[in-house]
């Protein structure tokens, strides 16, 4: 579209402004900063599951750094490379484009960072889908850890149909490979 800097990765809004090419009106919506998640917009199918993947001082240091650096989704066989000039680092309101290849064919996956959280107990992120995406919505990737020292991985992710064609037709057949890919998330820290 000519003018929106959205696909193409120009800037990101000034904080405060609205999100721009976000396919989808609830940005954050994934809470990544709570521990609970209880609403769910309308129409999206909702996930969300937790593991533990260690446990002390070393597993969390490690957890944490690995989040910062999109580990999940690069040890899940995903590149990520920023789409706005920035660092590869997690960033709110950062740009990236995603891809993942089988043999020749591409698929690219451009987002943008729409909540970070990083406190002492709990870091992570939600990034929200932009025209071009296979799907529309918002997935998060929060590593926490409890009184005990456990560090758990939760994943969250709010999804329907893609806006506009050819992805709107093969929703079905992405919900199933989204089903796979989870696994891989849930093993990319252990």
């Amino acid at each position: 579209m000519a003018g929106d800097d959205s696909a193409s990765g120009g800037p990101p809004p000034a904080p405060g402004r609205p999100f721009g090419g976000l396919t989808y009106g609830t940005p954050g919506a994934t809470l990544p900063q709570a521990p609970l998640w209880r609403e769910t917009p309308p129409g999206f199918r909702r996930f969300e599951t937790t593991v533990v993947i260690g446990r002390g001082e070393d597993a969390w240091a490690t957890a944490r750094d690995a989040v910062a650096r999109w580990e999940i989704k690069r040890r899940s066989g995903f590149a990520v490379a920023p789409a706005d000039g920035g660092g590869v680092r997690v960033r709110e309101r950062g740009r990236y484009r995603i891809t993942v290849g089988l043999g020749r064919f591409v698929v690219r996956e451009p987002v943008e960072v729409v909540a970070v959280v990083d406190t002492e107990n709990r870091c992570g992120f939600a990034y929200g889908t932009h025209r071009g995406h296979p799907v529309s919505g918002e997935e998060a990737f929060i590593v926490h850890r409890d009184d005990d020292g456990r560090v758990h991985l939760t994943l969250r992710s709010l999804t329907r149909a893609a806006p506009a064609p050819p992805w709107r037709f093969l929703f079905p057949l992405l919900l199933l490979a989204q089903r796979c890919v989870r696994e891989r998330y849930l093993r990319a820290l252990t």
